[in-house]
């Protein structure tokens, strides 16, 4: 079963298709955007491998021509050298305005391309074919594209919508294990922030989306899109509730930067356990029940996510070297920290004006130093 679900930015407004077997059709679907029957397929030489031959052969049917640009797999390259040589390879592409960049992978790939496309001759339209779990419930979704840089991740970028999201089942099929269950920290954060009943589906179902049971990852997939789309509609540029889809980024970042952008600490298994210690945090400060705080870590940990500092790493996190991390986050205003916190499982709000000492002195009871 095929779902198109729309994402209302007016004359900007998108589709978001998630289904199976849209690889096969992405030609079909693509054509009507393009001016000129082309499009630079950015991918990386993982992804490249295993699918590029499906999506060329896809496009090709339809008539359009392929100018595959892959680039190495991995956060590192979503730096500003990895920027600078995509630039470089796009520009020797002679694209136009009128032209589509086609980011073909997962979030490294989507934010990179699409940050791209943001500032090609002042702006070229993008079209987001997720590969991971991760990608297609959340980055690909909404417009938000940035590098990292060695201040913090995703500190350089842009808002810059897709015209088309192809989400296609079938891909995470070939996903490892690991990335999936990244992915699944996405995936549980809509219910964390905003929906108690897809919480519930998702501790008695959670099995069933990271084994792909077509049925449960369908309905996973397209209700985190749902809810992101509706976000994103009524808050593009984060001024507000949007903010809410930070929920365990704030932490999360911050472990991040600690384990250096790597295969160390994904981005999705960083942002569980900022979730965790987002709601511990929060039930540390008297805002939401210590019974909700743990009932939200155990569902993480069931599907072998990490909750705690120490399933991050053996050795000890410096509290100080965090909160300073905290302090370079795009959501710090003004010197003060921001944190998506929680007053129970389903409602998440924003908090300013987060004191750093007690953020310091919570790392330092979860086993910082």
């Amino acid at each position: 079963m095929t779902r198109s679900i729309g994402v209302g930015l007016g004359e900007r407004a998108y589709e978001v298709v998630v289904g199976q077997g849209l690889l096969d059709d992405a030609g079909l679907r693509m054509a009507p955007l393009l001016k000129r029957r082309r499009t630079a397929v950015v991918s990386d030489e993982t992804v490249w491998a295993l699918h590029g031959a499906r999506l060329t052969a896809s496009l090709k049917a339809a008539g359009i021509a392929v100018m595959p640009v892959v680039v190495p797999p991995g956060e590192q390259t979503k730096s500003f050298t990895g920027l600078e040589s995509l630039l470089d390879r796009l520009l020797a592409l002679e694209l136009d305005r009128g032209d589509l960049i086609t980011a073909f992978g997962g979030g490294v790939v989507g934010d990179l391309a699409g940050f791209a496309a943001a500032i090609y001759k002042r702006g070229i339209g993008f079209i987001q074919i997720p590969t991971t779990l991760l990608a297609q419930v959340d980055s690909s979704v909404g417009g938000k594209t940035a590098i990292d840089t060695p201040r913090g991740k995703n500190l350089v970028g842009a808002f810059h919508q897709p015209r088309l999201v192809l989400a296609d089942l079938d891909v995470l099929a070939t996903l490892p294990e690991r990335e999936m269950r990244a992915g699944y920290a996405e995936v549980i954060k809509y219910g964390f922030l905003g929906d108690f009943a897809f919480f519930e589906w998702l501790e008695a179902n959670g099995p069933a989306v990271l084994a792909r049971e077509p049925q449960a990852l369908s309905r996973a997939v397209a209700r985190s899109i749902e809810m992101k789309a509706e976000i994103v509609a009524e808050d593009e540029t984060e001024q507000g509730r949007r903010a809410l889809l930070n929920l365990g980024h704030t932490f999360g970042h911050a472990l991040e930067a600690e384990t250096g952008y790597g295969e160390a600490l994904l981005h999705g298994e960083a942002v569980a356990a900022g979730q965790a210690l987002a709601f511990r945090f929060s039930a540390a400060q008297g805002l939401c029940s210590s019974q909700d705080a743990t009932r939200a870590s155990a569902a993480m940990a069931a599907t072998g996510l990490p909750t705690r500092l120490s399933d991050v790493s053996a050795t000890p996190f410096d509290a100080e070297r965090l909160v300073a991390h905290m302090g370079q986050d795009k959501k710090a205003e003004g010197g003060r920290l921001t944190f998506i916190l929680a007053r129970a499982l389903g409602e998440a709000f924003v908090a300013k004006d987060v004191d750093a000492g007690a953020v310091r002195t919570f790392l330092r009871q979860e086993g910082a130093v």
